[in-house]
């Protein structure tokens, strides 16, 4: 027997080791390896032993009682394996030991010990797997292995046995999917959403703290993907999930009890939007009740902020930024509303407070501060209320510019690791942000600011200008780096577009910026390359008409650039264009007569609520641009859409023509026509008085008429 006194008893230990270095045969190891077992059970093996064990016996020995099928005269079946797992455990205590392959190995026999039956006997069993297990998931190698070696499923199946230990294997899921949550789903959906039923179901039912504490577990077992709304399970457990809120957010709480529900009503949010919300009179209170209580949690916090405060509070506020942006977009959604216009009012009135609060608290923020996530997220929500919001907070939001020019353009310059961390990922994880990008959620908010005089200036006083032009081009490179094939709009995408609104906005509204700053002979030399690239790919149709849109409105502005002057890329980027321009329209059978009407080609068709607009700009800017490049009428010859355009208003009825579309083709037609009597020539050929004057088009008429 172990000698009581420690002393003693470390050196029978060292007896015990040295018995298993040497030992001559099965009986005598059998010995000391039950003494050194009971001493590491008893928990009085320090590092150093605990690595003179393993010096003395490696890991052949344990995985021999591993395989061993014969126990000892008397003893339990499973004593071998047994030993071999407290002995695993005990070096797994070691992290270096912990990571081996030899152990990760055997994560397949840990596994099955979980999911056989448990008796008393072998509860020790159960207890030294899971300290492998818990080992095995703080190395660098562990998450990965335990995932692919089934071990997501082993402690699914644990926790819903409910034997001994089942309370390690949950805190060992929540840990494997913080780490590696979309692997887990895509390995092991059916289990983790077992696992999720269960967990709603016991959050329905409990009416004491347990109710709380599994407001923090259940945002670890809610996944971005697959949507539980797309399964009858996980619309159930959705269902209770809501009802349980609904008890919880409905009582009179502490913050100790508010905070964690309203965590995990924005997990939900970022998981399903409002999708898991129902419809009627009792989900559209609970929905005003949650953005209410996230916009009076962000007020508390915010509006005088003491700094210790605010830093323990940094969590439940970045959530109830989720819950406010959830806001947001529900009151300015019309079809199927889950708010009433009054709600909508109210709530737009209690958020407008909120984001004041939002921006005392950014004014307040210093330098050193900036890499704090949170200022992250705070600029982010920020970003969404000035997306939408145009009206309120104008003069605090035109005071905090200079701070949000600067503090994107030092994420964006630094490449600033802050939105590399899941939580700033707040809502949407269709595709992770670079890790610099702040810019992208205050693009829409300066889209509208640019359109408006004082919010303008103050931008371009801060050089924002230079920022975005640097900004796109790199998102340009990140597009062009992207696959080739048809895939939903990215990120990456809606920023190039939302920042070809912002470019438009200021060549209308300050040419002559455009004019002298260099930043602008730039980013012309990109659109020049980037368009001729972009065009052929159909998908790309939308950011093609911002791009040719913006490039013709720049071109007439820095028509005098040699960058225009008749090179290779300008005469490659006006084909484009002109392609894109003369490709819209096309002659179709005419329902309400015998004769054809002209229509949108159905290349365009689905993308023209977004190019409408574009579409008449660029045929404006085009003619603009006719007089100022002389090269660019046998451009047009060349494209051979005076022909075209000739064929297309011969075939169709007059009547079919709107107005608006007659000025559009009139303009170009008009400054062809005056710039080349080539173009005059070919349009002449074509019975172009004929038609000029059957569609009132009387600038042409006069055109063509004089020599």
């Amino acid at each position: 027997a172990m000698a009581s006194d420690s002393g003693d008893g470390h050196a029978t230990l060292k007896r015990c080791l040295s018995v298993l270095r040497d030992a001559n045969n099965d009986s005598e190891q059998f010995a000391a390896l039950l003494l050194v077992t009971k001493a590491v059970r008893a928990g009085e093996v320090d590092a150093k032993t605990r690595r003179q064990i393993f010096n003395a016996i490696g890991f052949t020995f344990p995985t021999r009682l591993l395989l061993s099928q014969q126990p000892p005269d008397g003893c339990p079946p499973h004593t071998f394996r047994a030993l071999g797992l407290t002995l695993l455990a005990c070096f797994c205590t070691d992290p270096e030991l912990a990571g081996h392959s030899q152990i990760l190995n055997k994560i397949p026999t840990f596994n099955d010990v979980l999911l056989s039956p448990c008796d008393p006997d072998s509860t020790s069993m159960v207890d030294d797997v899971y300290q492998c297990l818990s080992a095995i998931l703080a190395t660098a190698r562990g998450p990965r292995a335990l995932v692919t070696k089934g071990t997501v499923s082993a402690l699914c199946q644990a926790y819903l046995n409910g034997g001994h230990g089942s309370e390690r294997a949950l805190t060992l899921l929540v840990g494997l999917l913080a780490i590696a949550e979309a692997k887990c789903w895509q390995r092991d959906a059916p289990q983790l959403l077992a696992v999720l039923s269960k967990l709603s179901d016991d959050f329905l039912k409990a009416e004491d703290m347990t109710k709380f504490e599994l407001c923090e577990v259940l945002p670890h077992f809610i996944p971005l993907s697959p949507r539980l709304t797309e399964s009858s399970q996980g619309s159930e457990c959705l269902c209770r999930l809501y009802k349980g809120l609904a008890d919880i957010l409905g009582s009179k709480l502490s913050q100790s009890q508010r905070d964690p529900a309203l965590k995990l009503a924005a997990s939900l949010v970022q998981a399903c939007g409002a999708e898991w919300i129902p419809a009627g009179s009792a989900g559209s209170k609970f929905l005003a009740l949650l953005v209410n209580l996230a916009c009076v949690e962000v007020r508390l916090t915010l509006e005088e902020p003491d700094p210790l405060e605010v830093e323990g509070k940094k969590e439940v506020v970045t959530a109830c930024y989720v819950l406010m942006e959830m806001g947001i977009q529900e009151c300015l959604r019309e079809e199927n509303p889950l708010l009433e216009n009054v709600q909508k009012m109210q709530l737009m009135r209690i958020m407008e407070e909120a984001f004041g609060a939002v921006i005392f608290y950014l004014r307040q923020v210093k330098q050193e501060e900036l890499q704090d996530l949170f200022i992250f997220a705070s600029v982010r929500v920020l970003g969404a209320w000035m997306a939408e919001e145009t009206s309120s907070l104008k003069q605090e939001i035109c005071d905090l510019l200079p701070f949000l020019v600067d503090y994107a353009r030092k994420l964006f310059k630094e490449g600033s690791p802050a939105v590399s961390l899941p939580q700033a990922e707040l809502v949407s994880t269709e595709d992770s942000a670079l890790p610099q990008d702040a810019l992208r959620f205050l693009l829409p908010g300066f889209c509208h600011l640019t359109a408006e005089d004082r919010p303008r200036d103050i931008l371009i006083a801060e050089g924002a200008p230079a920022l975005l032009c640097e900004y796109f081009l790199q998102q340009w490179e990140v597009l062009t780096s992207e696959s080739t094939a048809p895939a939903p709009l990215t990120s990456t995408e809606m920023s190039l577009q939302t920042m070809c609104g912002i470019f438009l906005n200021l060549v209308v509204t300050a040419p002559d910026l455009v004019r002298r700053d260099k930043t602008f002979s730039s980013l012309m030399g990109v659109l020049l390359k980037s368009l001729p690239l972009l065009l052929p790919q159909k998908h790309h149709l939308v950011l093609a008409a911002n791009i040719a849109t913006l490039g013709l409105m720049m071109a007439r502005i820095l028509a005098g650039s040699a960058a225009l002057q008749g090179t290779q890329c300008a005469k490659e980027f006006f084909r484009s264009a002109i392609h894109f321009l003369s490709q819209a329209h096309t002659a179709q059978a005419d329902p309400s007569s015998d004769g054809l009407a002209v229509a949108v080609s159905p290349a365009y068709v689905s993308a023209w609520d977004d190019i409408r607009e574009l579409w008449f700009l660029g045929m404006q800017a085009l003619a603009g641009c006719i007089p100022l490049l002389p090269w660019l009428p046998h451009a047009a010859l060349q494209a051979r859409w005076l022909q075209g355009l000739a064929q297309l208003l011969s075939r169709v009825t007059p009547a079919s023509v709107d107005f608006e579309l007659v000025t559009a083709f009139q303009a170009v037609l008009v400054e062809l026509a005056r710039a080349s009597e080539q173009c005059r020539d070919v349009i002449l050929s074509h019975h172009g008085t004929e038609w000029a004057n059957l569609y009132g088009m009387a600038a042409l008429e006069q055109c063509l008429a004089q020599r």
